[in-house]
């Protein structure tokens, strides 16, 4: 059973900095892009950030240039390095992962098909 836990988020105030964690567990052969998105109260989800399996990133415009996302494959987690944070990054923050589990038969393994996996949700509050 594949799993996406998030970690870091909570209250800073205006001009602050968070720094957001996503592990992905279980029986993981790779991990394809991972994500971030967000969703703010009685707003649509929206992506935040994106980085490849080869580290290539791509950010939404409000968050360019305050917002960081990077990758350790070697332990299955993402980050979000959020920076000069607004009241307006206020929301509920999502990791999502396209990941390839291991599938065992008898003996043997082999790679299954990608399936993307969504963690449950951190708070982040940017608040006075």
């Amino acid at each position: 059973q594949v799993q996406l836990v998030e970690s870091g988020g909570g209250l800073v105030q205006p001009g602050g900095s968070l720094r957001l964690s996503c592990a992905a567990s279980g029986s993981i052969f790779s991990i394809n892009a991972m994500r971030w998105y967000r969703q703010a109260l009685g707003k649509q989800r929206e992506l935040v950030a994106g980085i490849t399996s080869g580290g290539m990133t791509n950010y939404a415009n409000n968050v360019k240039g305050r917002f960081t996302i990077s990758r350790d494959n070697a332990k299955n987690t993402v980050y979000l390095q959020m920076n000069s944070l607004k009241r307006e990054d206020t929301a509920v923050y999502y990791c999502n992962a396209d990941i390839i589990s291991r599938l065992f038969y008898g003996g043997s393994m082999a790679p299954g098909a990608p399936v993307n996996y969504w963690g449950q949700g951190t708070q982040v509050t940017v608040s006075s």
